[in-house]
Formats: structure tokens, C-alpha cells, sequence
């Protein structure tokens, strides 16, 4: 378990995570942050090419599952419906909970699998505690100032990942 604030990997947006880096890397369970990650706040359904994105995944072999600290449960199930994959939801990240739960629910070991997320101080910090491989994306939106705020104090993180990747 490390307390690394430093993401493994890094991709502009979600859909630049090919299948053949994930398979390059080994990773078949691809556990994914559902606000500005999937969707940006307060949007009910994931863009088209997010949902083409996850369905090649699919084809590739590559298990998705959303992992999220919302608790709005109406969201959550209906994005995840909309994308065929499992969820949790209250991961309490930067708790390595909502991992652990998924990892168990799925059957893959931590060595398969990664979390994607759009912060730092959760997504990339509770990948990191949990033993899996960490990927930041850039944020689909900056909601408000406090998260604009939040990701000005994540930039010297983002900006010592050594992978970053245009795919």
C-alpha cells in the first residue's frame, strides 16, 4: 500500500485509453470514476463516444466497472446501465473500500486492474493505496471555482507522472 499521490499513468480524455495499452499493461478489470470522469457533473448520461469507447473496450476482454463516492444511486445505476458494467457507489475515495468492493465483486486480482479518475487527491491516491495501476484524465468540465481551485493544487502531481500518454 503506497501513499503516492503520483498518477501511474496520464491521458487527456477517457476515450484515449486504448485496448492495447491496457493490454500492453495488463489490465483486465478497468474500474472507472463516474463525475467528470465518465460524465461531468450533474449530466445524466455518458457522450456517444464514451459509450463506444466502453463497448470496444468490452469486445477487447477488458471488464469495466464505475467506482464512485457519489451516493446519488439513481445516477450512478443509470449510467451504469446505460454502459452495461457494475458500480459502486460511496467508495469514500481516497478510501481503498470501493476498489477492495469491486476487485471482490469481479473476481480479478489488484495486479489486473486500474482505476481512471479526474483528481488526485482521490481517484490517483486510492488506486495507489489500493495496489492497482493509477490513470488521471483531464477533467470533462471545471464545474465551479472550488474544483478549478482543486485541480490548479493537483497540477504539480499530473505534472510528475513520467507516462503520460497520448494512447
Amino acid at each position: 500500500m503506497s501513499f503516492s499521490l503520483t498518477p501511474q499513468h496520464s491521458f487527456q480524455e477517457i476515450t484515449d485509453i486504448s485496448p492495447g495499452f491496457l493490454e500492453r499493461h495488463g489490465i483486465k478489470l478497468l474500474m472507472l470514476d463516474l463525475d467528470n470522469t465518465i460524465a461531468a457533473y450533474g449530466e445524466h448520461s455518458p457522450s456517444d463516444t464514451v459509450v463506444r469507447w466502453t463497448e470496444e473496450l468490452k469486445i477487447h476482454g477488458i471488464e469495466l466497472y464505475i467506482v464512485s463516492n457519489s451516493v446519488r444511486k439513481r445516477r450512478v445505476a443509470s449510467i451504469a446501465e446505460m454502459l452495461g458494467v457494475g458500480a459502486v457507489m460511496a467508495a469514500r475515495k481516497p478510501s481503498r473500500k470501493g476498489i477492495l468492493k469491486a476487485i471482490a465483486e469481479t473476481g480479478f486480482p489488484p495486479e489486473s486492474s486500474a482505476l481512471v479518475g479526474d483528481q488526485v487527491f482521490t481517484d490517483t491516491l486510492a488506486a495507489n493505496r489500493a495496489g492497482i495501476v493509477s490513470i488521471i484524465v483531464k477533467p470533462r468540465r471545471y464545474a465551479n471555482p472550488f474544483l478549478a481551485l482543486r485541480y490548479a493544487l493537483e497540477a504539480p502531481f499530473r505534472a510528475m507522472c513520467r507516462n503520460k500518454n497520448r494512447n
